[in-house]
């Protein structure tokens, strides 16, 4: 068998790659556990050197890794410049601050000396989506490795010249090469690696099916995972807001990316004296956003990565529509090859329809009213989710206090978009799955904190 990529522009198949056989998986995973014995105790700086040689490495092939995740998954050109800068950070981030992070830490007790030291636990597998397909890995990788692991990764197929190409970006730094290995194989070998004695915790980027299973496949083994999930980010909107700044930040969080993110904005939930207002404005930001060729120069958001994703999407719509939504943008399939969906706004939504219960990965924007302040937040709060949310007021005191009691998810932002960022931490509650990445808890998920007592 072997793992495809389809360009989702044209529906065209562009790669074909032979699935790795199960005595292949196993000699790069022992490889891989046998490197810890020297990675794991090569110095800080020589880690960082390595670190900081990719960040060199990821800005000088910006533009041909750009392309590439254009060509694997629909990410316009810019935006794929975008991603690879970001990465580039991490890399740097972690360089620079990972020894400080993961210095031994001085605690007063009976002993003579004691503290506690951050030790790396070994080989980490990481099963990583298509959506971001460079950013995901090193958000994961810059840490992990950092921290002394070695680290395997299991990307979505549909982008596995992504993979291969991040691979070969550490290899080519100077990282060891059973450091970090791609692992091309289907989804349903995910279970037995999990379960190899030499894989010592996993960390997924996914939906919350894919987490429960991961979770349930970890915890037989007894072994960690940090689960990042999929979100129904809401966005509220309060009376005293700026809307005309607001409906621009909103229209550009639902189309970043063709909406295909986990923290991208889906329920836009205004207080009922806003809303005709806001609507307005909204869908005027909405129309002037370009759906387009991802090579071209002025398309703000491409095709899904999948045709199977889009008409998954589209039922959502279609469904809420049945039940009563009611369809004030967008919503009909573009004729011609590729898998468009175009901005679509649905109001009107109630309990028990796709688009108030379910994640809507794609250009689609769900508007909800509130009577006031305290049923918006109520409504943002009724989800099973819990990832990201913003607020916004001019009041930025009032928002911060109402971001950290009363909005029940991983972050909250105040009069912005919801992004991750090396410096903070990332992650969900509930259905959003657990653990964090970045920041210094990120890269302490993946250590072995060690009590260390002199008598």
């Amino acid at each position: 068998m072997s793992l495809q990529s389809y360009n989702p522009a044209t529906s065209q198949l562009i790669a074909e790659y032979p699935e790795m056989s199960q005595q292949e998986l196993d000699a790069i995973i022992t490889a891989a556990d046998d490197a810890n014995a020297t990675w794991s105790t090569t110095p800080f700086a020589e880690r960082a050197a390595v670190l900081d040689r990719v960040a060199v490495m990821l800005e000088a092939q910006a533009e041909p890794l750009a392309l590439l995740m254009a060509q694997e998954m629909g990410k316009p050109l810019k935006d794929g410049r975008g991603e690879i800068e970001k990465c580039a950070w991490v890399c740097r981030y972690y360089a620079e601050q990972a020894e400080t992070m993961l210095a031994p830490q001085e605690i007063a007790s009976d002993a003579t000396r004691s503290k506690a030291a951050a030790r790396p636990l070994g080989t980490i597998l990481a099963i990583m989506p298509w959506n971001f397909p460079f950013w995901q890995v090193f958000r994961f990788a810059a840490p992990t490795l950092m921290a002394g692991n070695t680290a395997l990764l299991k990307h979505a197929s549909n982008v596995s010249g992504c993979a291969l190409a991040i691979e070969k970006l550490l290899h080519d730094a100077g990282l060891p090469q059973a450091a970090f290995r791609t692992l091309l194989v289907n989804s349903r070998h995910l279970e037995p690696l999990i379960a190899h004695p030499a894989i010592r915790a996993v960390s997924l980027t996914g939906s919350t099916g894919a987490g429960k299973a991961v979770a349930a496949a970890a915890g037989a083994q007894l072994k960690k995972c940090v689960l990042e999930l999929g979100g129904s980010d809401p966005y509220v909107i309060l009376d005293d807001a700026d809307l005309a700044a607001s409906a621009e930040i909103c229209a550009q969080s639902r189309l970043i990316n063709a909406g295909q993110s986990c923290i991208a904005a889906k329920r836009f939930i205004v207080v009922e004296t806003r809303l005709e207002e806001f609507t307005e404005l909204f869908l005027a930001a909405l129309r002037k956003r370009r759906m387009g060729d991802p090579l071209a120069a002025d398309t703000d958001f491409g095709p899904l990565a999948r045709r199977d994703l889009r008409d998954t999407l589209h039922q959502q719509v279609q469904q809420s529509v049945v039940q009563g939504a009611r369809l004030l943008l967008g919503g009909t399939l573009p004729e011609g090859p590729g898998a468009y969906y175009p901005a679509t706004l649905l109001t009107d939504l109630k309990p028990g329809m796709p688009a108030w219960d379910e994640e809507l990965f794609g250009p689609v924007a769900a508007l909800i009213a509130a009577g006031d302040e305290d049923e918006a937040l109520r409504l943002a709060n009724a989800s099973p989710f819990g990832l990201g949310s913003a607020i916004f007021t001019r009041d930025t005191g009032r928002g911060e206090l109402l971001a950290e009691i009363s909005v029940e998810a991983g972050s909250c932002f105040v009069n912005a978009l919801v992004k991750s960022d090396p410096r903070l931490p990332f992650g969900g509650i509930r259905a959003s799955g657990y653990g964090r990445e970045l920041g210094l808890f990120g890269i302490r998920e993946f250590v072995n904190v060690k009590t260390v007592y002199v008598a």
